[in-house]
């Protein structure tokens, strides 16, 4: 009898140990092979510089109320609070202590692309590299020099005030097999290459559903329900829906949008406001095809009511 329970104990540690490894193997941090970024070409500076701008980097890694050139020194510091706790923005200027001056482009392709740090670990979906992930390795490379070209911070940010578990950095291996891919967010009717530029914009570094679209209790968005709105994701007021089925800029035209995003003012003559403000200013670099191309998709998504 002894001898029994010895093999069922015994088969229940291999059990165990098989399915602890299985999901370890499922989550654990995955970053590109090293070939991927070996040979992405010379840095287009000027290209780098409009992801930048798209992406929206000065929004967050800049000091708070930055204005002018002061945008441009990305030294992190401002605090995101969440319903999973307050994530604190690192600096990702040139410095080579407190930014990432010493990191190569495959360690900062895996962060864009794949949620990984430098050190191998992984990275909270608050850096919204869901999104960054549609970016190719040319692109990440053009982002990656322009951002060796602005000026460097020796500020340090302080660490994320998370509660558990969702101090736990094994967990995103969880949100990361459940949510994270390349896949395009919605399938489009139209083949038009303006919308496809568009969607490559929104759905890729414009990072636009981060705050469009709402989230389930694991922070992945509700399937059907892309760009629809919903609670504001730091806690504060909602974001509007802006698909063409929207009370709020469906009955607005392509132009109505490429206009507010290139000045801030919807056709009524209202403004941008919260947080939307920076987005629109930093949107409004981009050139004006591109927001034509923005326009033209968010008039060609899925309606949701």
């Amino acid at each position: 009898m002894a001898s029994m329970w010895s093999k069922i104990l015994l088969a229940g540690v291999v059990v165990v140990a098989a399915g602890a490894a299985t999901a370890w193997a499922l989550t654990r941090p995955d970053p590109h092979p090293a070939g991927y970024w070996a040979s992405p070409g010379t840095p287009d500076l000027a290209k780098g510089e409009q992801l930048f701008w798209a992406g929206g980097c000065a929004s967050c890694h800049a000091a708070q109320g930055a204005e002018g050139d002061a945008l441009k020194v990305l030294s992190g510091g401002r605090a995101l609070p969440s319903p999973f706790g307050t994530f604190h923005i690192p600096n990702i200027s040139p410095d080579p202590n407190a930014g990432i001056g010493r990191w190569t482009l495959a360690q900062f392709g895996d962060a864009m692309t794949r949620g990984v740090g430098a050190d191998g670990e992984h990275l909270y979906p608050s850096f919204p590299y869901g999104s960054y992930t549609r970016l190719s390795a040319k692109d990440v490379g053009d982002l990656f020099g322009y951002l060796k070209t602005l000026p460097a911070s020796a500020n340090v940010a302080p660490p994320h005030e998370l509660r558990f578990p969702y101090n736990v950095r094994l967990g995103v291996g969880v949100w990361k097999y459940l949510y994270l891919n390349d896949r395009p967010r919605v399938q489009l009717a139209s083949a038009d290459e303006k919308v496809k530029r568009g969607q490559f914009l929104v759905e890729g570094p414009g990072h636009c559903g981060e705050c469009h679209t709402p989230r389930d209790q694991m922070g992945g968005f509700q399937p059907g329900r892309w760009l629809a709105g919903g609670p504001n994701p730091e806690g504060k007021g909602t974001i509007p829906n802006i698909t063409p089925g929207s009370a709020d800029i469906g009955s607005w035209s392509e132009a109505d949008i490429a206009g507010y995003l290139e000045t801030g003012f919807t056709p009524d003559f209202d403004s941008a406001g919260g947080s939307m403000v920076e987005v629109q200013q930093n949107i409004a670099h981009l050139p004006k095809s591109d927001l034509e191309a923005i326009a033209a998709y968010l008039k060609a998504v899925p309606s949701v009511k």
